[in-house]
C-alpha cells in the first residue's frame, strides 16, 4: 500500500527502510556538523510574541535545514519532493513546499501532547518524521505517540530509516521521554493557503 492509501485510511503512514541503511550515517554526519558550528538551538513553543523555551513541554534542539546542503541532505530532499508530487498525484493534497528541520532530543526530553499546526495557520498538511537512530533498542523510549479521536494512540519507534506521515490538522502526538541521545529530521508539507 502505497503511503497515500495509509493516509487516506486511517490519517497515518509508517514505512521502514524508506531510507537506505547506507544513507542513515552521512546525515547523521550532516546534522553532527551542524552542531559542531552551532546551528542547533533549543526548541521554543508558541509562535511571534508568545514563543518561549519551556523545557517541561519540549526538550528538544532543532537545526532547520537550509542552504547551503551536504549532498546527503540534497538526496534526502529529492526523495521528500518524490514523495511531495506522489501525494499531490494520489491524493490530490495540493502541497506546494516543505518546512524540514533536524530534531535532537537528549536524554530525559520529550516533547508533550501536541498539534503541529500553529494557531489560525492552516498551510501545514502533512507532518513527517524520518528517524536516524542507528541501533535503536525499545528500552531507550522516546517513541512517537500519535492519538486517535477516542483518545487511544499508537507508539511508534524511532528506528533508524523509518518515515512516519501523519495528516497534520488536529492530530494531536506527543515524543516520549528518550532514555538516549534520539535524532530525527521532522517537518511539514504545506499549501500555500
Amino acid at each position: 500500500m502505497s503511503i497515500d492509501a495509509d493516509l487516506s485510511i486511517d490519517g497515518i503512514s509508517v514505512r521502514d527502510r524508506f531510507l537506505a541503511s547506507s544513507q542513515i550515517r552521512p546525515l547523521l554526519d550532516c546534522a553532527r556538523l551542524r552542531r559542531a558550528r552551532g546551528d542547533f538551538d533549543a526548541a521554543r513553543i508558541g509562535s511571534g510574541r508568545s514563543l518561549q523555551r519551556r523545557e517541561d513541554i519540549r526538550g528538544d534542539s532543532i537545526c532547520w535545514i537550509t542552504p547551503p546542503l551536504w549532498p546527503a541532505e540534497q538526496t534526502l530532499l529529492k526523495q521528500l519532493e518524490q514523495l511531495r508530487l506522489e501525494l499531490n498525484r494520489e491524493g490530490g493534497l495540493g502541497l506546494f513546499e516543505l518546512e524540514l528541520h533536524y530534531a535532537w532530543y537528549p536524554p530525559g526530553a520529550g516533547y508533550a501532547r501536541h498539534v503541529d499546526q500553529p494557531q489560525g495557520r492552516v498551510q501545514r498538511r502533512v507532518s513527517l518524521v524520518l528517524y536516524l537512530n542507528e541501533d535503536w533498542i525499545p528500552a531507550a523510549g522516546g517513541e512517537l505517540r500519535i492519538f486517535d479521536a477516542v483518545d487511544g494512540h499508537r507508539d511508534i519507534e524511532p528506528l533508524a530509516g523509518r518515515l512516519v506521515c501523519f495528516l497534520t490538522p488536529g492530530r494531536e502526538h506527543a515524543v516520549l521521554p528518550t532514555q538516549c541521545d534520539r535524532l530525527s529530521i521532522s517537518g511539514w508539507f504545506r499549501t500555500r493557503d
